[in-house]
C-alpha cells in the first residue's frame, strides 16, 4: 500500500468512524430533532435505537485490527443506513443540506472500504493459493 492510500484511507476512516460515532449517539439519546426527522421520514422512533447501536458497534469494528469478515459486514451496514438515509431524504422532498450529512458519510464509507489496507481485507482462496504456491498440477 502506497503512502498515499494510507493517508487517504486514514483520513477518510477518521471522519467516516466520527460521524458514525456522533451520528449514532445522538440517535441512542434520541434527541428530538432527530425524533423530528424520523417522523418526518415516516419511520418509527425505536428504529432509532437499532441504528445508533449498529453504527457505534460498526465503527468499533472498522477501527479495531483483524476480522475482516466483520469489516465487510460494517462497511455493508454503513452504505445500506446511509444510501437509504439519502433516498428518504430524496423522497421526502427534503432540501440539500438535508442530504448533504448521510451523502457525505456514503462517500466517506466507500473511500474508507476502497482504500483499506490489504490487512482488513478478506483474503480469497485464490490468493491463498497463490501466495503459499499451492496450486494444482495439471
Amino acid at each position: 500500500m502506497t503512502k498515499r492510500n494510507k493517508i487517504i484511507y486514514w483520513i477518510a476512516t477518521s471522519w467516516l468512524a466520527l460521524g458514525m460515532l456522533s451520528t449514532g449517539i445522538v440517535q441512542l439519546v434520541k434527541m428530538q430533532e432527530e425524533i423530528d426527522v424520523m417522523t418526518q421520514l415516516g419511520y418509527p422512533v425505536y428504529l432509532l435505537t437499532i441504528i445508533g447501536l449498529w453504527k457505534i458497534l460498526g465503527v468499533v469494528t472498522v477501527l479495531i485490527p483483524k476480522f475482516p469478515l466483520l469489516k465487510e459486514w460494517a462497511y455493508a451496514g454503513f452504505f445500506f443506513v446511509m444510501s437509504g438515509a439519502v433516498a428518504s431524504h430524496i423522497a421526502s422532498g427534503h432540501s440539500l443540506n438535508e442530504i448533504f450529512g448521510p451523502m457525505l458519510l456514503l462517500v466517506l464509507t466507500v473511500v474508507s472500504w476502497y482504500f483499506r489496507p490489504a490487512d482488513r481485507k478478506i483474503i480469497s482462496v485464490n490468493q491463498i493459493n497463490e501466495k503459499y504456491n499451492l496450486h494444482e498440477k495439471q
